[in-house]
């Protein structure tokens, strides 16, 4: 049963700035935190707020606001994180959906457990990861996910989804499907196997094994060099505000690539296990001449293409523009319809 003497955190006409990390100006009508499952279970019963359209919040890098939000915001904040079990062929760690999804990688590896190094220093929180199915550097969250919990927004119950049941595609789940605004995820299970082997396909990890002579890095390097990696092209959103790869890196036939290679030698790309080839968004861009460029306040990073920045009082609409700007650009020269990774509300 509820505890009436716990009221639910409910903040009306509450400013989202600080919620976003693009920094980008929007109100929710209602914005309500919730610090644990039975919270979630409190805003279902709610006689008011219950009934109410809602919008799931965790780390807010991974929208772009244009407008004020009339749906109940619904700000994850549940912590906590431990290791579950361990078993002969992995460890199973479990992360309350509010924890910062960085600080879960850096802790697992201090902790002895690998397994989550190419993931550093994504932004977000530990609940937002299966629902954008994030990845960097030949990992992605669906190949080191075990399960996750989540509470129905329409009955309040909770349940239980393995990786099956979370549909995970490329930078897609289910989450952002049929149960998009239906369910909150509350606590996540992560399965790290063991033994540990390094994931080192791509061209910024190669040039790290060249650079530093160290063709067999050891997990905590690997989570360095991508760090490091990292820190080099992306601009952290304390400082400049952005929602990290705005892109997803289109993914073509053979044949669609053998033909942009005919005319673009240089075109970073990667083959992948179906036969397909993935294509380096950030190169399309760039090649576009869009690095550096604005529209009105909002601008393409000069080091990394791929990610569009707040320069200082950026709208939502401004980012939006630019966005599309770059979508027919792209199209234009290369024949491909680049999609956004960040949800636009």
């Amino acid at each position: 049963m509820p505890n009436a003497a716990v009221p639910l955190d409910i903040q009306p006409r509450a400013s989202l700035r600080e919620h976003n990390s693009f920094g980008l100006p929007a109100l929710a009508r209602t914005l309500i935190r919730v610090h644990s499952e039975a919270d979630v279970r409190r805003v279902v019963d709610h006689p008011q707020h219950g009934v109410a359209p809602k919008f799931i919040l965790g780390g807010g890098s991974n929208i772009v606001l244009t407008r004020d939000v009339e749906a109940v915001v619904v700000k994850v904040e549940i912590g906590g994180r431990r290791l579950l079990r361990e078993q002969a062929d992995a460890w199973i760690v479990e992360a309350g959906a509010g924890e910062p999804w960085h600080a879960l990688v850096a802790w697992t590896l201090e902790q002895g457990w690998p397994g989550l190094e190419n993931l550093a220093l994504i932004p977000g929180s530990v609940g937002a990861a299966p629902v954008q199915n994030i990845g960097a550097y030949g990992v992605e969250l669906a190949d080191r996910f075990h399960s996750l919990d989540a509470v129905d927004l329409v009955t309040g119950r909770s349940v239980t989804l393995d990786a099956a049941m979370c549909r995970f595609g490329y930078r897609d789940s289910v989450f952002k499907q049929a149960l998009a605004g239906k369910s909150v995820i509350t606590r996540v299970r992560l399965r790290l196997p063991r033994p540990w082997q390094p994931v080192l396909g791509y061209l910024d990890l190669e040039r790290k094994m060249s650079e530093t002579g160290n063709p067999r890095p050891d997990a905590r390097t690997v989570f360095d060099w991508v760090c490091a990696i990292r820190r080099a092209k992306l601009p952290d959103p304390a400082v400049i505000g952005n929602a990290g790869s705005f892109f997803k890196n289109p993914v073509v036939s053979p044949e669609q690539c053998r033909d942009i290679i005919g005319r673009d030698p240089e075109i970073v790309h990667y083959p992948m296990p179906d036969g397909s080839v993935k294509l380096a968004a950030g190169w399309l861009i760039d090649a576009c001449g869009w690095k550096g460029k604005s529209v009105g306040r909002a601008g393409v990073y000069e080091r990394q293409a791929l990610v569009l920045v707040n320069r200082g009082g950026a709208s939502g609409a401004e980012v939006v523009t630019l966005a599309r700007a770059i979508q027919e650009s792209v199209y234009g020269r290369f024949g491909i319809r680049l999609e956004p990774e960040p949800i636009i509300l």
